[in-house]
């Protein structure tokens, strides 16, 4: 039998060891099979880096990376009157035709297409109701179908549920999606956009690369610009060549499988009880009034403040962890399901509301969708690789022997396993048992996707260009 050392040497190419193939005949088998396992996967994965790193040098000549660039806007009253009779057309224009994809869905018809329904701008523009259409560039109100088009997708493929009408002030936003309209004067920190003219924004950096399209958005009481940009890079190589696994939690907002942790934030929960005065205060005044405004103002304020922080901490933390390691494993978590609320129905109520509904205010203040977003870009622009593994029983298994059992994680934190006596922090078990996985799916050539949608707006994409 060949000796690990020794594998991929009589060949001139590198190739993979299948761990099914190597056996030992010895009394405690089951062992030694299974560090088998484990060094054959740790061999497969550096093996197949440097495949993967040979393949790119000959097939990816370059690298069109997506990025956008989000500045905050210094309108004059004019401007700012006119971003909002934007914004609101194409929220105008965004229910309208929902209400007619709705109706059309109901009866059992088939979807109307974006280009049915874009043909339905001009025969609204020229309604008497409807003319203040035309104040707002063609373009945005398109793209306005084109983001309802999109919902559908996601909806008919499973993704997301039955797309919602739109509120007032809550999301708006429009977008330029032609280039050829927009000017960029960073010197100046300006920007030419139709119908608005020339915007002055905060330059707080340069914005990189050919300018593709640019979105305006209003968030928190202030007007912000997206600038999308496109720029050819070279495909990069990891610094390092270590890898691991990440298990992520509550009271540990990540836990390393080296043994390191990462605490949270918990940015609302910091601001919780001041959020809530500053709520009861709103309530309690009459509503639209000036010190209604005021007391909306303060609220707004601070829930901005909240997501700033979050925001910041995560771009921080996915930062270090994609610059430090070339292969990152993380759960496949489905978020959306783990927060759902547990209050029933009228027939059958549900129990133990107020801890779910502690848990679910947990969850989504550690931001752990956002995290794996931020992983999943950062650790591919840093030339690494993501992989998300199953996450069943992860902190019940015994790395040591294989174990898997309710009785191994005795406390929140206390590993020990019933079967060998292995004992550890239970998410450092859990962080170990993602990294093991992460390991055989490399190793098979294989990959766990949950299928969600990505978010582009104002994050940033990589796309590989192929020669």
């Amino acid at each position: 039998m060949q000796t690990l050392a020794n594998i991929g040497r009589r060949s001139s190419s590198l190739s993979f060891v299948n761990p099914s193939r190597l056996y030992f005949v010895t009394k405690n088998q089951f062992l030694l099979q299974r560090l088998t396992e484990f060094v054959s996967y740790r061999y497969n994965f550096y093996t197949g880096n440097l495949v993967i790193y040979l393949d790119r040098a000959n097939i990816i000549q370059g690298m069109k990376r997506l990025q956008a660039y989000k500045y905050e806007l210094m309108p004059s009253g004019d401007q700012v009157r006119a971003m909002r009779r934007f914004s609101g057309s194409c929220r105008f224009v965004y229910n309208k035709a929902l209400a007619l994809q709705k109706e059309n869905h109901e009866v059992g018809n088939k979807f109307i297409s974006y280009v049915a329904m874009a043909a339905k701008l001009p025969v609204w523009k020229r309604e008497t109701g409807t003319a203040w259409l035309k104040e707002t560039p063609s373009q945005a109100l398109q793209h306005a179908l084109k983001d309802l088009e999109k919902a559908f997708k996601s909806f008919f493929a499973k993704r997301t549920g039955f797309p919602r009408f739109k509120k007032k002030g809550s999301g708006d936003s429009f977008r330029y999606p032609e280039p050829k309209q927009i000017k960029l004067d960073q010197s100046n920190s300006r920007i030419l956009l139709p119908k608005l003219g020339w915007l002055r924004y905060r330059n707080s950096r340069e914005a990189l690369g050919q300018v593709r399209n640019v979105t305006v958005s209003h968030s928190g009481g202030k007007w912000f610009i997206a600038i999308q940009t496109q720029r050819e890079l070279e495909q990069p190589l990891p610094a390092t060549k270590t890898a691991i696994g990440i298990d992520v939690g509550i009271a540990r907002f990540a836990t390393l499988s080296d043994g390191s942790y990462i605490a949270p934030l918990n940015s609302f929960k910091t601001h919780q009880q001041r959020l809530a005065r500053y709520q009861r205060r709103m309530s309690r005044k009459q509503k639209f009034s000036n010190n209604w405004k005021k007391a909306k103002t303060k609220v707004q304020k601070l829930h901005t403040a909240i997501a700033n922080a979050r925001k910041d901490f995560l771009h921080k933390t996915s930062t270090t962890i994609s610059q430090n390691h070339a292969l990152v494993c993380i759960e496949d978590l489905q978020v959306k399901n783990m927060s759902q609320s547990a209050k029933g129905n009228r027939e059958q109520h549900g129990k133990r509301m107020k801890q779910k509904s502690g848990l679910n205010r947990a969850i989504l203040d550690q931001g752990w969708g956002e995290f794996r977003r931020q992983l999943d870009y950062k650790v591919q622009w840093n030339g690494g690789i993501l992989l998300a593994v199953p996450p069943q029983h992860t902190s019940q298994t015994c790395p040591a022997c294989g174990h898997v059992s309710k009785e191994n994680r005795q406390t929140q934190a206390k590993f020990l396993c019933i079967d060998c006596g292995y004992e550890n922090h239970a998410d450092v078990v859990g962080a170990i048992n993602i990294l093991e996985r992460g390991y055989r799916l490399l190793a098979r050539g294989e990959s766990v996707q949950s299928g969600r949608s990505m978010k582009q707006e104002p994050t940033e994409v990589t796309q590989a260009a192929f020669a």
